[in-house]
């Protein structure tokens, strides 16, 4: 009997999740052993809070994450619903394992608090970031963020701050004034990188024209840039005239091109020119599904 085709790609979908998964819960336990932990770096959040208790009573890291995590899975499971806690059981269970099973195998990379920052904070962001990517979660205060949102009305992002700020808070105690500023720049390292693997690098820009000769721009961009271009309707708020508006998404290495072509034919054109985190379509990247 054979599968149907809805369900193979559901189990293709699964075990490509939890692949993407398990590599990024394998470099985020690297980033720990070889940077964060020989350093007394703790970057936030419940696996900062185990770095602490590790040099405090040389409790195992691994453990440790899993035994702080079990309260906020119970919480989690209360006031979130079972799916959220079984996507953070995953992530949680494959890191704690990996940071115990490589950590003897991974001798400290440096004892340079600047470089273990540095780089720790960018090995941990890919790591993070993959699970992240592949619907995965690592628990901790990410979870904490998602329970205190729905229970208490804080918003996510404030909540995630308040937890990193508190570990970072204790760390000042046990590891000193100097230790906890390079652990805040590890984590704010590893949260840039984390954008950059969920949002793009940001290498295309979003531009918008007003302008009186919409016509000459739009051949202009089509032929000499090949980029695409949408054209809307427009009325000023101010005159009531109306304008036309050119929509387009450009390779970032274009940009002066661009405002080369539009100084030439209107140079009282309006034109803003932003980041475009995420580009899908006829000349980008391809729309996956994710869901």
């Amino acid at each position: 009997m054979k599968m149907p085709g809805f369900r193979r790609s559901a189990v293709k979908a699964a075990l490509i999740d939890f692949v993407g998964i398990l590599v990024g819960s394998v470099i985020l336990a690297v980033g720990m052993n070889m940077f964060m932990v020989p350093n007394m770096l703790a970057p936030g959040g419940v696996s900062g809070l185990a770095v602490v208790l590790y040099h405090l009573f040389r409790l195992p890291v691994g453990a440790t994450i899993i035994l702080l995590n079990i309260p906020l899975f119970i919480a989690g499971y209360l006031v979130l619903g079972p799916r959220v806690v079984i996507q953070s059981l995953l992530g949680t269970f494959l890191f704690s394992v990996a940071i115990e099973a490589t950590a003897p195998y991974l001798p400290a990379a440096t004892d340079d608090l600047l470089l273990a920052s540095v780089y720790g904070g960018l090995v941990m962001g890919v790591g993070v970031g993959l699970v992240f990517r592949y619907r995965g979660s690592s628990g901790g205060t990410g979870l904490l963020s998602l329970i205190l949102a729905k229970a208490k009305g804080i918003s996510p992002g404030q909540a995630m701050l308040w937890g990193d700020l508190a570990v970072l808070a204790a760390a000042v105690f046990v590891f000193g004034s100097e230790a906890a500023m390079y652990a805040a720049l590890a984590l704010f390292i590893s949260v840039k990188v984390i954008d950059g693997i969920l949002e793009g690098l940001g290498q295309a820009k979003s531009v918008i024209i007003i302008t009186k000769n919409g016509e000459a721009i739009n051949k202009k961009l089509l032929y000499e840039l090949g980029r695409g271009v949408t054209w809307l309707e427009g009325h000023g708020g101010y005159t009531g005239q109306s304008r036309e508006v050119l929509l387009c998404v450009i390779a970032r290495q274009q940009t002066v091109n661009l405002k080369a072509i539009i100084r030439k034919i209107d140079p009282d054109a309006f034109v803003i020119i932003g980041n475009a985190t995420e580009v899908h379509g006829q000349g980008f990247q391809k729309m996956h599904l994710e869901e």
